[in-house]
């Protein structure tokens, strides 16, 4: 067996499973999840009535590198996003889903014979470090900080690890945080990247969800007001599952340097990574509309407006710039019991958030907090956060 595999640590799904082994949940409530970060809303009729009528592809291989028309969809989209001009044919890649390709991508860039880095933020999601520890990688943790807005303070990682580095992975808007990275941010790591070689990985799969008017920056976007229109090392992933509700149909596209996307569609063709003719037919209806996409961001701005103040009143939390999260500090300090002993009094699950990072450095940025998804229906989460009030009113008061 690949040695490698002992080095992953367990999903913090799992985890979460492990603490609630022993907890038995107040049979007077109805269960609610806030766990996981699974979209809920209604799949659109668009992209429904686009796999029914495509049906006929399945009797063919589809081409790893997509149809001409994804690939076309997908640059017109990011035209009307950021501003953005792209060659279809050379800077547009279709995947199954971000998290498949953010995984695929490491083991494509990393050189496991060198002393290899992979900078992760700290939290984070999961797939980035086994996708570096499988690439034959070490990890290195850069902490969220609540000064920043909750963005990673890269200034906190040593000119030692950056000369290692290989990869960077950034999430912007951030997974738990809801963070959006400025550009000044974004002008650092560039100039890190020019400094040192590495490659960034830009995780955007939260982009059009956000509760300000104006719409997040994007990695290409941020390089192309900078000047950096060859997108030099750069790849930014997107994913339909949280913009058009369809996660299980495993749809999204990557894009940027096409020195790197060559590389990366050689290592998909020998990985068997080809998307289902049906699935590229649904998912050019979905990216071909945005009335869909407004009416999901205004679900969850009204459900955001409702669950949110009656939270801010009990524990310290606050509306995110983008995401559909809530990442809030627990009375008492410890994230672990109480999510366990909220299950087991109010039948709610919600996340710790130390679960979601690792300490390192001296610390877990992540401890003492904990991560409620707010992607069921709202009557459903203002349930939740009312039994949440009455928790923290009834055992820290």
């Amino acid at each position: 067996m690949n040695p490698l595999l002992s080095s992953l640590q367990p999903y913090p799904f799992e985890r979460l499973k492990q603490l609630f082994s022993t907890v038995t949940p107040n049979p007077a409530y109805a269960p609610i999840s806030l766990g996981i970060g699974e979209p809920r809303h209604a799949t659109p009729q668009l992209v429904l009535d686009a796999l029914a009528k495509a049906t006929a592809q399945l009797a063919a291989y589809p081409a790893t590198a997509g149809l001409p028309a994804l690939r076309e969809s997908c640059v017109n989209w990011m035209q009307r996003r950021y501003g953005l001009k792209l060659d279809a044919a050379t800077q547009v890649l279709p995947v199954n889903g971000s998290r498949e390709a953010l995984f695929a991508f490491a083991q494509t860039v990393i050189d496991p014979t060198r002393d290899a880095v992979v900078v992760c933020p700290n939290p984070f999601y999961q797939i980035y470090e086994g996708a570096a520890l499988l690439a034959g990688a070490q990890t290195y943790y850069a902490p969220s900080d609540p000064a920043l807005n909750f963005n990673v303070n890269w200034d906190s990682v040593p000119a030692e690890v950056w000369a290692k580095t290989q990869l960077l992975f950034v999430c912007s808007p951030g997974n738990p945080t809801g963070a959006v990275m400025p550009m000044s941010d974004w002008e650092k790591l560039f100039a890190l990247s020019d400094k040192y070689g590495f490659v960034i990985a830009s995780d955007e799969c939260y982009s059009e969800i956000y509760f300000r008017e104006e719409a997040p920056l994007g990695g290409l976007e941020a390089a192309t007001k900078l000047g950096r229109t060859d997108f030099k090392n750069l790849v930014a992933f997107t994913s339909l599952s949280k913009r058009s509700n369809v996660p299980g149909m495993r749809s999204g596209f990557v894009a940027g340097d096409a020195n790197i996307l060559k590389q990366f569609l050689l290592y998909r063709t020998y990985h068997g990574s080809a998307m289902s003719g049906m699935v590229q037919a649904a998912s050019i209806a979905a990216w071909d509309d945005e009335a869909h996409v407004v009416d999901n961001r205004e679900q969850y701005r009204q459900k955001f407006a409702a669950v949110t103040p009656l939270l801010e009143a009990v524990m310290d939390v606050r509306l995110p710039d983008a995401g559909f999260y809530l990442w809030a500090a627990v009375p008492g300090g410890d994230d672990v019991a109480f999510a366990r002993d909220l299950l087991a009094q109010y039948n709610v699950t919600v996340l710790p958030g130390s679960y979601l990072a690792r300490e390192a450095q001296g610390f877990n940025p992540g401890a003492g907090r904990i991560r409620m998804a707010l992607v069921a229906e709202t009557a459903e989460c203002l349930e939740a956060a009312q039994r949440i009030v009455a928790f923290i009113k009834n055992t820290h008061s």
